[in-house]
């Protein structure tokens, strides 16, 4: 259908109004805006132009305009800004409840999306809808900051706009906003998006940290990757790590580690256990083993992070080989150590969900 006749059909009923409004020289009815608001909000639906229509509102009064009498322009002239303000309220109304209808359907996709609640072929039809082709491999990176986002958010609006602006819409990226945290979703075999993304996140978020999972195939790909980034953003809490961004393919030993919790948890208190009896409990001498292993087992480099004497970090060494039997300078004890120092922390030990 042309253009010109779809917007005819807007305007049915217009230039009578026109007439007679300019006859009687009254103002429109109740009943003749509701009935423009209505031809607005179907014009919308229709996929019309407002500034087309808008100029057709126009060219109807100007045909008008020769079949009344003088003097008649002032209440055409109101008329006219009645009834295109009726017309434009309803266009308006229109698009915006499209637009929550549209959002609202986007945050249902993304809560599917992210927590595989959806029968994954229905979903990757969906998800054609948002840009995203399920079938193939996709990754995804989370960003938090020291305070949450959500939708709407200048610094959530910022970063979309920037990775947008660099990579444009063809590259299948959907960024949004999930429990608080900046989330974005990339095609697998393009990790330079989520490079660039976790790189605008950690700059805009003052702070904060960003995880980005590995790559997996399918529709349940998404959500394997969101939950990575989700442990990893939470692994580096548990074990205070200090790397901005993280990648789960980094990560893996530890949730290797875990695996047999129980077992685990009987390494750690088999061989910190006998920190307890310390002066000051076990944590101390835990964050000095900590301190150790992470400085690469240089005792002058462990003492500066502690903001310890050499001399008193020394002793507290010596401390641990004297109630564990285990001495941290000796390579033959080191790695069990240090797999019960790592375990530890994961199980929150002591006091926490190993002890």
């Amino acid at each position: 259908m042309a253009e010109g006749t779809a917007q005819a059909e807007h305007l049915a009923g217009y230039a009578d109004i026109l007439l007679d409004v300019c006859a009687t020289g009254r103002r429109l009815t109740r009943a003749e805006l509701d009935a423009r608001r209505a031809q607005g909000m179907r014009a919308a639906e229709a996929g019309l132009a407002l500034r087309g229509l808008v100029r057709a509102h126009l060219a109807g009064a100007r045909e008008v305009h020769p079949r009344l009498p003088a003097g008649a322009a002032g209440p055409l002239l109101a008329a006219l800004e009645q009834a295109v303000d009726a017309f434009a309220e309803g266009y308006e109304r229109s698009q915006h409840q499209a637009v929550r209808q549209e959002e609202a359907a986007r945050r249902e996709f993304i809560d599917d999306l992210l927590h595989g609640r959806s029968d994954l072929g229905r979903l990757a039809e969906r998800a054609v809808r948002f840009g995203l082709r399920l079938s193939q491999a996709h990754a995804v990176a989370v960003a938090q900051g020291r305070e949450p986002y959500g939708d709407g958010y200048p610094v959530a609006r910022g970063i979309e706009e920037t990775v947008l602006a660099r990579f444009g819409s063809n590259r299948q990226i959907l960024l949004t906003t999930k429990d608080g945290r900046l989330v974005c979703v990339a095609p697998g075999e393009q990790p330079d998006v989520l490079d660039y993304f976790a790189r605008q996140a950690y700059a805009a978020t003052d702070g904060g940290r960003v995880a980005i999972g590995r790559s997996h195939q399918g529709p349940g790909g998404v959500v394997h990757s969101y939950e990575e980034a989700l442990g990893a953003l939470e692994l580096a809490d548990r074990m205070g790590l200090e790397e901005p961004v993280l990648h789960a393919a980094d990560l893996l030993v530890y949730p290797v580690l875990t695996r047999d919790r129980q077992a685990m948890a009987d390494l750690v208190e088999s061989i910190l256990g006998p920190l307890r009896a310390a002066r000051g409990g076990a944590r101390p001498l835990i964050d000095t083993l900590s301190a150790y292993f992470d400085s690469g087992c240089v005792a002058t480099e462990a003492a500066r992070r502690m903001s310890l004497s050499v001399r008193a970090l020394t002793y507290r060494l010596e401390r641990i080989h004297g109630l564990t039997g285990a001495d941290p300078a000796d390579p033959r004890h080191r790695y069990t150590l240090q797999t019960a120092v790592i375990g530890a922390r994961l199980l929150d030990w002591p006091g926490g969900t190993g002890s």
